[in-house]
Parts: C-alpha cells; structure tokens; sequence
C-alpha cells in the first residue's frame, strides 16, 4: 500500500474552481495546519473527479492541509487497513469515497470525523441511520440516481425490450442499485438480465456472457464496474448493443450511447463544502447527507457515433436537452 503525501499551502483562488466557492467565500485561517485522509476504493475518472473536487475547494476555503490520500485497489482487506492506518495517524477528517472504504473508515474509527462521499445508500450500507442528520462521527455526500427515471427514458429512446446488468455482488450500493433496476424494469415491462461480479477482472466475462441476452445495458454508479469500463464497452460495441450509464464522466471518451447524471467534480466539491464546515467547528452528527438533486448539477451526453453503430435515431428533443455530444469521435460541450 503506497502512500502519497501532497501538501498545499493556503489559499486557492477562487476563480480557478469554476464554481465551487462562491467568490466572497470566508477566508479561514492558515496558522493551523490540518491533514486529511481521503481514501477511494478504487481510481476510475468519476471517483477521480470527486477526489479532486474535495481538495479544490478545501484549499479555496484557506486552510493549510496536509493529504493522505490512498487507493484500495478495488480490495476491502486494504480499504480497512488504510481505514487504521488514518486512525493511527489521527487525520483531522477521514473521507472514504464508495461506499467500501466509507464502512471500513465508519468501522474503524470512532473519534475522528468521517465523511462519506458518492455512497449511493447511507442508511442501507448502515453508515447513517437516517439522511435528516448525520451519525455520531459519520456524515456525507450520497450519489443516488435517478436509476427508475433512467430505465423509462432508455426503453423510449433505444426500444429495448430486454435490460442487461452487471453488478457487484459484495457491494452494498451495488446490491441496492439491483433492486432499483428491478423495480424500473418491472414498471416498464421490460426482462431483466443480471450478471454478477467481485472484481474488475470479470467486468469483461460478464459482459460477454449476457450481451446476446439483452438488448442493452444499464450502468449504475457501481464502481468495480467502471474500473473496467473499457471492456465492457468494446464487448457491447461490438454487438451493436446500446450502453446508457448512469456517470457521465466515464461516458467522456466514446462507446456509451447515452449517459445521464450529475457531475462528479461538483459531487466533490459539495462533499468538500462538508468538511469545510467540520472544520469550522461543526458535528457531522449536526450536518444532513448531501444529495445531488439540481438541475445545474446533472449532465447528459449523447454518443452519436454508438447511436449509429446500433442503428438508434435520437429525437431532437433529446438532443437539444443535452451538454454533451460525441461525434465523429469528438466530444463537444455545449455552453
């Protein structure tokens, strides 16, 4: 377990975060130096995205932090060994990003703040008993989807008939995403095809084993899963199968034909804004789970190139509601 320290000295202008602190932001003093453990379970480019966004606007807030941060390689024996490692260090705050690290820091240390960021069910993984306020030490940011909403939207755009999923099966984000699908594919009429997997090795397998099965795939935020993206991406593509996933940030390079979520570097920044306030003074107890729920706050791409390759014509009104096209193997922000 390799770890990497990067300090940051006060204050980070603002201007340079697009967005993430207002530009009257309060100023907090830098006499005292703090250090921050963040921890994720694995590093793909949504959870990246949150990572940094936590840092930005940390810095931006004027505090000289010191950051511990580490990688659980996707292993929840190591995401509970970074969790002692940060106990022993005696990090002013513990933030575990995925609900795997978020538990083991929640199991391990008892005395020092933890904030969770994108679990996408707090109160099932048993971090918080409830998402009015915070528990004891433990408070976060959930990243919860809009996954029935999803369902509904691609069965009317692609026509499936047939919905494939790949899960995790040892994640319990990943098993309350399954029963979310579930219920989406019930209202709409849709059979459901499930592949389960513990590691990102297998992402690939399963993806060969039911895209003959179902007539596209739905991507929660199940991050195993998105560590292998690109496997199962080729697997689909090659089948001229539609992918529509529930991050934008790993549809950015191509191959998905639709994606539909919030931004995970705002995701991040609203998990920083957390701790800010921790640091400040205030109880994680005291402060309710953060959720993504603004418009503002979501992103929707099209991939007009996969669209093609699965013979999908996407109506204009769709289109038009987008700030993501892919094309041509470009990818194009709309302003």
């Amino acid at each position: 377990m390799k770890k990497t320290i990067i300090t940051t000295a006060a204050v980070c202008t603002v201007l340079a975060l697009a967005g993430c602190t207002k530009k009257n932001a309060e100023t907090a003093s830098s006499e005292k130096a703090y250090k921050i453990g963040i921890a994720k379970i694995v590093q793909h480019p949504a959870l990246d995205a949150v990572e940094q966004g936590i840092m930005d606007t940390v810095n931006a807030a004027g505090f000289n932090v010191a950051y511990d941060r580490q990688n659980a390689n996707g292993d929840v024996n190591t995401a509970a060994q970074i969790a002692s490692q940060f106990k022993d260090e005696k990090v002013d705050v513990a933030v575990g990003i995925a609900t795997p690290v978020a538990v083991a820091l929640a199991n391990t240390i008892k005395d020092i703040p933890v904030v969770f960021g994108t679990v996408t069910d707090p109160v099932g993984a048993g971090l918080v008993s409830t998402v009015e306020h915070g528990e004891g030490n433990i408070t976060g940011m959930s990243d919860a989807i809009p996954t029935e909403q999803h369902i509904k939207l691609f069965k009317e755009i692609a026509g499936i008939k047939t919905l494939g999923y790949i899960y995790t099966s040892d994640e319990a984000n990943s098993i309350s995403a399954l029963e979310l699908v579930k219920k989406g594919c019930e209202e709409q009429g849709l059979q459901l095809v499930t592949q389960s997997i513990t590691k990102s090795a297998e992402v690939k397998q399963a993806a060969e084993a039911i895209v003959n099965r179902c007539d596209g795939i739905y991507l929660t935020t199940d991050n195993t899963v998105f560590s292998a993206l690109p496997s199962l991406v080729q697997v689909f593509g090659k089948a001229e199968k539609p992918i529509f996933s529930g991050d934008v940030t790993g549809a950015k390079d191509g191959g998905i034909f639709m994606a539909s979520g919030f931004n995970y570097y705002k995701a991040g920044c609203a998990t920083g804004e957390m701790i800010v306030k921790i640091l400040k003074g205030a109880k994680p107890a005291d402060l309710p789970v953060r959720f993504m729920t603004k418009p503002e706050d979501s992103d929707l791409l099209f991939d007009l190139d996969a669209a093609k390759n699965c013979g999908i014509t996407i109506p204009k009104e769709y289109l038009d509601k987008a700030n993501y096209i892919y094309e041509n193997g470009t990818l194009t922000e709309k302003k």
